[in-house]
C-alpha cells in the first residue's frame, strides 16, 4: 500500500526510492491500490469546502458556495482528470525511459508517477478550506516537493546515472506543464458547453 511508503518519502526519500525498485511496480497494483485512493482526498476536500465553507467577497459579509450538485459534477470530472493524468504521464515516462534506461529498462512509469504525485494530493486537502492564498501557498510547497522527490527519485528508481536522471527529469517536469495546460484547456471546453459552477449563498 502507498502508505507504507508515505512516511518515508517525506524523511528519507533515498532508501525509500529503493525500497520501491524492488517492488513489483506494476500498473494494475497502483491503480488498484493506490492512486483510486488518494486522488479521492483533493476531491473529497474540495467538496467540502465549496459546499460547505465556501468564500467571501469583500466586505459584504456574503459567503458564497456551489451547490452540491454542481459541486459533485466539477469533483467527480476532477477525480477522473488527475487519475489520468498519473497514468498518461506514467506511460509518458515508460515511453521516455527507452532513450535514457540501458540496463534495466524494465517499465516503472507510473510507479514514477504515482509517488511524486503524492504531496501534490495531500496539498489538495488545502481545498477544504477554499482561501485564495492559503491553497496557492500549500499548493506551492506540495509543488516543490513533488519536484525534488522526482529529481532525487528518477535515477534510483529508473537505474540510471544521475546525469541522465536530471535530463529525464526535465523532460517529466515538461510534459506535466504540457498536460498541465491542456487540462486547463480541457477545462475551458467543458465551461463553454454548460459545465460549470453554479452558486448558491450560504447563511
Amino acid at each position: 500500500m502507498i502508505l507504507n511508503h508515505l512516511l518515508g518519502l517525506f524523511t528519507r526519500p533515498d532508501q525509500e526510492w529503493e525500497a520501491i525498485r524492488q517492488e513489483p511496480n506494476t500498473v494494475q497494483r497502483h491503480f488498484l491500490t493506490h492512486i483510486p485512493f488518494i486522488a479521492a482526498l483533493p476531491a473529497l476536500a474540495a467538496y467540502w469546502g465549496v459546499t460547505q465553507v465556501g468564500w467571501s467577497f469583500g466586505e459584504r459579509g456574503i459567503i458564497e458556495a456551489l451547490t452540491p450538485a454542481s459541486a459533485l459534477q466539477l469533483c467527480a470530472l476532477f477525480y477522473i482528470a488527475t487519475v489520468l493524468a498519473v497514468f498518461i504521464l506514467g506511460k509518458f515516462i515508460d515511453f521516455l525511459s527507452i532513450t535514457y534506461q540501458d540496463e534495466d529498462p524494465t517499465d516503472r512509469g507510473v510507479a514514477l508517477a504515482t509517488y511524486t504525485s503524492i504531496p501534490l494530493f495531500l496539498a489538495g486537502v488545502s481545498a477544504a478550506y477554499p482561501n485564495l492564498w492559503f491553497m496557492m501557498i500549500v499548493a506551492l510547497l506540495g509543488l516543490a516537493y513533488a519536484v525534488y522527490l522526482l529529481y532525487e527519485g528518477t535515477p534510483i528508481l529508473m537505474k540510471i546515472p544521475e546525469g541522465r536522471g536530471f535530463m529525464f527529469a526535465s523532460s517529466i517536469v515538461t510534459i506535466g506543464l504540457v498536460m498541465f495546460v491542456s487540462m486547463m484547456a480541457v477545462t475551458v471546453i467543458f465551461w463553454s458547453i454548460g459545465v460549470g459552477p453554479e452558486y448558491t449563498t450560504l447563511n
